[in-house]
């Protein structure tokens, strides 16, 4: 077991290819003036502040929290073209979807996506038919153009060959199509990347505690740095708020009477250890609207999710016992029992969507983006999904561009000028990575392990190597975090000097999972807030 006491010391932080210090970036904050401030560092905001970088703006990016602190890193793990979208007769939806979906796992980010398969079980009794399922998933395939296979049904002992704790009680056929599984934390810390890459300055841990007014418009932001109490702030010609469950907090600081303009649903998710090996994935109708899934995710089965209204303070939203015990008995419906042990269970999170104000069942709310301008002239943005970040960001660029008395100027590029793949940095096959990283690996001591290899392949894509590089100076950072995870000291540094890593929480559940699989114990927690506090 890794101690405090055995941590790697690395000395003074490098400088060459570092980020800035924090009083930097507050310095760089306070002294310019931007042509954009983005607050919120989920996906939405993320998205938004790297297009509006690469059409040439000058943009600033803050959030109260870590980058895809909340919301961004609790979703299902899922790019996705919308399956259940086909009931409702949203079929462009459906294709739009599965382009981004193909664009962000085989060109922009395939590092960081992979295909998966997944097989949906038709139960006697059980909500649709097989011969409704068939259809429709040879029609989802049919709408990303066959580029996943053919949606077909499968026998249940097929099945049950890939997936060994499949129920086949009952079981009259399996319906099989594909879509795509991500690093959802991960994936964000890229596009902020991304974004700096293309001339963004952010800074994450940084709370807007009020806004800056000029004759009535919003131009800028007051803000608190919460890693040591300094405020500060920022002018910037147009403010948007990209906050997410906290949207209309913000909007209430422009304007006190601002009416709600949002509703939440919380989403909550199981991580279990597998008690075998996985192939595909499961998607279990529940009813008419929802499905359960039982994924194969980062060694582990993430289960889910739920779909409730939610009335709370966003910051306190968690998983209840009550969310344990629907979770566990949706997924009992195709799960055989001896996998879905509480014992089994490593960790469990829950996130809010943001869904359009009005009436009705949040499980059968559009998922749809919207923007709204205040009575000071902010951009409020709200709701989307993960598969189509992109498209978001491109969305949200071009409601600004077309604000009447251009507020963003016009020297810039338009955003439908924009390069329409653009690859996230790291882009590579993983697997020619993970080769590299075995074969050429120190002349003397010992080679990477096969499992670390893989491991940083597809989660820092050609980023590996410097992590690699590092571990390679000094062979104290090529040890193990924990002796049953493939994760090496190299990359809590690197986490700290590339990757805006403050806390350890920010070390442990988003630049790594080793939270999410129960491998974060004291000595390791420790261990990561000493390497974060070395200078």
């Amino acid at each position: 077991m890794t101690t405090p006491q055995t941590v790697p010391a690395l000395g003074t932080r490098p400088a060459a290819g570092s980020l800035p210090t924090r009083a930097e970036t507050r310095e760089q904050l306070s002294r310019a003036t931007y042509d954009l401030l983005v607050v919120g560092g989920g996906i939405l905001g993320i998205s938004t502040a790297w297009h509006a970088a690469q059409a040439g703006l000058r943009v600033a990016l803050v959030d109260a929290g870590d980058f895809a602190g909340a919301t961004s890193s609790a979703s299902s793990k899922l790019l996705h073209g919308g399956l259940r979208y086909l009931q409702t007769g949203a079929v462009k939806l459906v294709a739009e979807n599965h382009f981004e979906r193909r664009a962000v796992s085989r060109q922009v980010a395939p590092h960081l996506a992979n295909p998966l398969t997944f097989y949906l079980p038709v139960y006697k009794g059980g909500p649709h038919g097989a011969a409704k399922l068939g259809a429709g998933v040879f029609a989802y395939s049919a709408l990303s153009a066959f580029g996943d296979g053919v949606g077909h049904l499968l026998s249940p002992a097929r099945a049950a060959q890939d997936v060994p704790e499949l129920r086949t009680e009952n079981l009259k056929a399996v319906a099989v199509y594909g879509d795509d599984q991500m690093n959802d934390a991960r994936m964000a810390l890229m596009t902020v990347r991304a974004a700096v890459d293309a001339g963004a300055v952010v800074l994450n841990h940084a709370e807007v505690t009020g806004l800056r007014f000029t004759r009535g418009r919003v131009t800028g932001a007051e803000l608190r740095d919460r890693t040591d109490g300094t405020e500060f702030g920022t002018t910037a010609r147009l403010v948007l708020n990209a906050t997410g469950p906290w949207v209309d907090h913000l909007r209430k600081m422009e304007d006190p009477n601002a009416a709600p303009s949002i509703r939440l649903s919380k989403g909550a998710h199981l991580v279990l250890k597998r008690t075998s090996p996985w192939k595909a994935a499961l998607a279990t109708p529940i009813d008419k609207y929802r499905i359960t899934f039982a994924l194969p995710w980062e060694d582990m089965l993430l289960l889910g999710t739920t779909d409730e209204e939610y009335e709370g303070d966003p910051g306190e939203v968690a998983v209840t016992e009550k969310d344990t015990a629907q979770i566990l008995d949706e997924a009992a419906f195709s799960v055989r029992d001896q996998q879905l042990s509480r014992d089994l269970i490593t960790y469990s999170f829950a996130g809010l969507r943001v869904l359009p104000g009005g009436p009705g069942d949040t499980s059968k709310a559009k998922r749809e983006t919207v923007v709204t301008e205040g009575r000071g002239g902010m951009l409020s943005v709200a709701g989307g999904k993960w598969t189509t970040f992109r498209h978001i960001g491109r969305t949200v660029m071009k409601k600004l561009e077309s604000l009447p008395g251009h507020p963003l100027g016009e020297d810039h590029e338009p955003v439908s000028a924009l390069p329409k793949r653009l690859p996230l940095p790291g882009v590579a096959n993983p697997n020619a990575v993970a080769h590299r990283l075995l074969v050429d690996g120190p002349a003397p001591g010992p080679r990477m392990a096969a499992d670390t290899a893989r491991h940083l392949a597809t989660h820092y894509g050609s980023l590996s190597f410097d992590i690699a590089r590092m571990a390679n100076e000094n062979p104290e950072l090529a040890r193990r975090i924990h002796p049953d995870a493939p994760e090496i000291w190299a990359q809590v540094a690197y986490a700290r000097d590339h990757e805006w890593a403050e806390t350890a929480d920010d070390v442990l559940r988003r630049r790594t999972t080793l939270t999410i699989r129960g491998l974060a114990t004291d000595e390791v927690r420790a261990g990561v807030e000493a390497m974060l506090r070395a200078e």
